[in-house]
């Protein structure tokens, strides 16, 4: 599987002794992220999954808002693994499982949804930056995920760039779009219709575009 995702870490940022990493977009982004997700997770009980966690800092975030959900974080990197543990054990909250390694190119996602060992029936996922640093197959993999995993009333949340109708929504957008496709051609800014065309093959619809700050976009969808 060629390699994708950019990896927390590496940057110069911060690490600390139990392996905690910082992510500055965390500090850029939590706050708009939560107000887009609460208002449809609100009153939701059940499991969560993220897909791509990173660090480790939003699922920590997330679960002191909802008290009524168990977080399952997941990464595919073993440093980010690490970093999601150590923000979990630091946060001391109950309702964060410890991190899953889910690949999404592979239809299973992880061993341990295979073998029940965690949770099949959804009320949510989360995916935050990632479908531009990875090729295609990870959103397919992602969507074909949704469809078998969220539960009749389950949401999934797509965060990041996108553009619409073949049209990039800001000139900032663009550019980072030529930069990642040059770094890796299989990378890149999605097509909002794209990414709807992977969702209704699964019997999801697109229910809500919520406006992000930095020329981000907030997507949810639903059966």
């Amino acid at each position: 599987m060629a390699e994708y995702v950019v990896e927390f870490g590496r940057d110069g940022g911060r690490v600390e002794p139990d392996g905690r990493l910082d992510a500055p977009a965390f500090h850029r982004n939590h706050e708009p992220l939560w107000a887009a997700l609460e208002k449809h997770l609100a009153g939701l009980t059940g499991n969560v999954v993220e897909l791509g966690s990173g660090t480790g800092q939003h699922v920590v975030h997330f679960a002191r808002h909802t008290p009524g959900l168990v977080w399952w974080p997941s990464d595919l990197n073993q440093r980010h693994l690490k970093s999601i543990e150590a923000w979990r054990v630091h946060s001391g909250l109950p309702n964060i499982r410890s991190p899953l390694r889910i690949d999404l190119t592979d239809p299973d996602w992880c061993p341990e949804m295979k073998s029940g060992q965690a949770p099949t029936s959804l009320a949510a996922l989360f995916c935050a930056n990632v479908i531009h640093i990875a090729p295609w197959s990870v959103a397919e993999g992602l969507f074909a995920g949704a469809g078998r995993y969220l539960r009749a009333d389950g949401k999934l949340f797509l965060y990041g760039p996108f553009k619409r109708d073949g049209k990039h929504t800001a000139l900032s957008n663009a550019v980072f779009d030529t930069s990642l496709r040059e770094g890796n051609p299989d990378w890149g800014v999605r097509d909002i219709s794209d990414v709807e065309a992977l969702a209704k093959a699964v019997g999801l619809r697109l229910i809500d575009t919520i406006e992000m700050p930095a020329n981000n976009l907030t997507l949810v969808f639903s059966r």
